[in-house]
């Protein structure tokens, strides 16, 4: 089961909603899910922002924070994520932002990427979580790893997320 189809599974399970922010990918996260049959029952949706004005104008990244660190970036990434969930009205967003090549960007080397999740608003991971990548390979190989990587984030969270709520409605251990 590919890792699209494991989180479209989770989603389902729970009754919950995710939504995809994409730059460097440029629509290929919301491409994987899309091609899992039922997908409908919990992707919301997607912007791909790849103009930093987007970023910040379409789903809220703070503009000084653009401008201080630019687009390539784990915060940059963190408010992708949660711009998209509040945007779309999804319990989860999710996000990719960084260098696929052939040149460096905003001073980051090519293969720098950033893969962020942000859960549902309040929960534990209201706050989101972001991974560092450093990747090698083609434009192509970035931008396939970066989609694996980002859906293999948001499996993970939503693995723990479940875990969280089954410990709570059980009483603790």
């Amino acid at each position: 089961m590919t890792a699209a189809a494991r989180a479209l599974a989770l989603l389902a399970e729970s009754h919950q909603t995710v939504a995809v922010a994409e730059s460097l990918t440029g629509g290929l996260v919301a491409a994987e899910l899309t091609s899992v049959p039922g997908a409908s029952k919990s992707f919301r949706g997607s912007v791909t922002a790849y103009a930093t004005a987007l970023k910040r104008d379409l789903l809220g990244v703070d503009g000084a924070l653009l401008e201080r660190r630019g687009a390539v970036d784990p915060d940059v990434a963190l408010q992708m994520a949660a711009g998209v969930r509040d945007r779309l009205a999804a319990g989860w967003g999710i996000a990719t932002t960084g260098v696929a090549g052939p040149e460096p960007q905003d001073g980051q080397p090519v293969g720098t990427v950033y893969v962020a999740v942000c859960g549902p608003a309040g929960g534990a991971l209201g706050a989101g979580k972001v991974t560092a990548l450093r990747l090698n390979g083609d434009r192509a190989e970035i931008r396939r790893e970066s989609v694996r990587s980002v859906l293999e984030l948001l499996v993970g969270e939503l693995s723990d997320n479940a875990r969280a709520q089954d410990t709570e409605q059980n009483g603790g251990n």
